[in-house]
């Protein structure tokens, strides 16, 4: 019948229109699928093609690391485990040079030799470094083939571990890490600088930190320089960390604001070790010198013999007392004991080896009570705690004075260092106090008066009281 629908029609007009539809999309341009994005990899092509690569045909590491011990004090305390790490460069070619290098130039590194690229302060990137000024590798390069001199970096890098205490919380890989970031951006700079070198990096705060002269002592020995044998007038140490004062901007001339340095530990490095000092301003760019200042300068504590009885500090005026100490810790207190107050026949109450101070109070009351005389050797800051001692004198009935020990805060720390670090000035064995306990201490103090209840108060001023020998230690910057 005509008109009628086909079987292949699927007898409906609405076919023909999906079907006219569905050419037209057939007609369109078809969108290519979209691109895959690569995952970026972490592993360089170099170091794929260096782990496919046979040992003996990569080319041979020039810096080779060690790890040192020993750097707990200058008397030869030995220190465990590691805290010195040492990387010697030695270019391809080596040099036939037979002679004997008793000129040290040495670097401190970072912002003295390198920045950060970045402009971070400190980068995590093993790549994330450039010279300090482009002048930087030709003048060392011109120290070492020129002017014959050994070049060194000596370097403090307590931001490193060598080997973390198994008992620290937290991820135990993570120093491994950074020492290793930190020897592949080492042997680049060495590698770029290219001449027989060596770098000292002290990983604690021991003997070996700047600006004490453990790394000083690892470097003469490594080259065979007896220390006595170094020409000490025409070395010189470079380093950023010169105790310069701030300086404001100068619109007249275009100087910019400059911040006063972190601290002087590069400058008292540079004086322990008997060599001339340079910033790096100075030593690459021919900079006039900065102004500087110091904390705690030696210069103000000259060594000065003392003479048969001129060091009567105290005198027993009571049949029995308490003499209460007040002062920080490093201020001589104990020294004080053992040498004016023990001969007078004195006993000592101290917390740090009672360890509680309901110790303290309970010792001082039966020395008092068998007849004798005390010390309370502790720092005692502040009234509240002064008060209490004040309390035990009136109870028991006898007379309580106060010896004030003003010694300011830099000078504690230094005499807090000596006696850790030398042995032969250290008899109680102490070891070093953290920042804290310092802080903690000039943070509650308040000046001792008679009103509180002291017969009388005796103000004590710091004075190197020892040995030419002893002074000889002590008459150098350890902290």
């Amino acid at each position: 019948m005509a008109g009628s629908p086909s079987p292949g029609n699927g007898g409906s007009s609405s076919n023909s229109s999906a079907t006219i539809s569905k050419r037209k999309a057939a007609d369109k341009p078809i969108s290519p699928p979209p691109v895959k994005r690569k995952a970026q990899s972490a592993i360089s092509k170099g170091a794929v093609a260096s782990f496919f690569t046979p040992t003996s045909q990569k080319p041979k590491d020039r810096t080779v690391w060690t790890e040192r011990s020993g750097g707990g004090g200058a008397d030869g305390q030995d220190s465990s485990p590691a805290t010195l790490l040492v990387g010697r460069f030695e270019p391809e070619v080596e040099e036939q040079d037979g002679r004997k290098r008793r000129k040290i130039a040495a670097f401190d590194l970072d912002s003295t030799l390198i920045v950060t690229s970045s402009g971070k302060k400190f980068g995590n990137d093993p790549a994330d470094w450039k010279w300090w000024d482009a002048s930087v590798p030709t003048r060392l390069r011109k120290l070492y083939m020129e002017e014959g001199y050994r070049v060194v970096i000596i370097s403090n890098q307590a931001g490193l571990t060598l080997h973390p205490d198994p008992n620290a919380k937290g991820p135990k890989n993570a120093g491994k890490a950074k020492v290793a970031n930190f020897k592949q951006k080492c042997a680049a700079v060495l590698a770029q600088l290219n001449i027989p070198t060596s770098i000292y990096a002290a990983t604690a705060r021991d003997n070996y930190r700047k600006p004490r002269t453990g790394m000083w002592k690892e470097l003469c020995d490594d080259y065979d320089i007896p220390e006595t044998e170094v020409d000490l007038p025409s070395s010189v140490f470079v380093g950023d960390a010169g105790g310069r004062t701030a300086r404001a901007a100068d619109n007249e001339s275009g100087g910019a604001a400059t911040a006063k340095d972190f601290s002087c530990s590069d400058r008292n490095f540079a004086h322990n070790v008997g060599v001339t000092y340079k910033t790096p301003e100075e030593f690459f760019l021919d900079e006039p010198p900065r102004e500087f200042t110091r904390e705690f300068d030696l210069a103000m504590h000259p060594y000065e013999k003392g003479k048969e009885g001129e060091d009567v500090l105290f005198e027993k005026t009571n049949g029995r007392d308490i003499v209460l100490f007040c002062g920080p810790p490093g201020a001589g207190k104990s020294t004080f004991f053992w040498k004016h107050l023990k001969p007078l026949g004195y006993e000592r109450v101290n917390q740090d080896t009672l360890k509680t101070r309901a110790k303290c109070f309970k010792a001082a009351a039966d020395f008092l009570g068998d007849g004798n005389s005390i010390v309370v050797d502790n720092t005692n800051p502040d009234p509240e705690g002064r008060k209490d001692w004040v309390e035990l004198a009136r109870k028991h009935d006898v007379p309580i004075r106060c010896v004030w020990f003003k010694i300011p805060k830099p000078l504690c720390e230094h005499n807090d260092a000596v006696r850790a670090l030398n042995k032969s000035l250290n008899p109680e064995a102490r070891s070093s106090l953290p920042p804290l306990a310092f802080n903690g201490y000039f943070s509650r103090l308040r000046e001792p008066t008679p009103k509180e209840g002291f017969q009388h108060v005796l103000p004590v001023e710091f004075k190197f009281r020892g040995t030419r020998e002893e002074y000889a230690i002590w008459a150098q910057y350890w902290s």
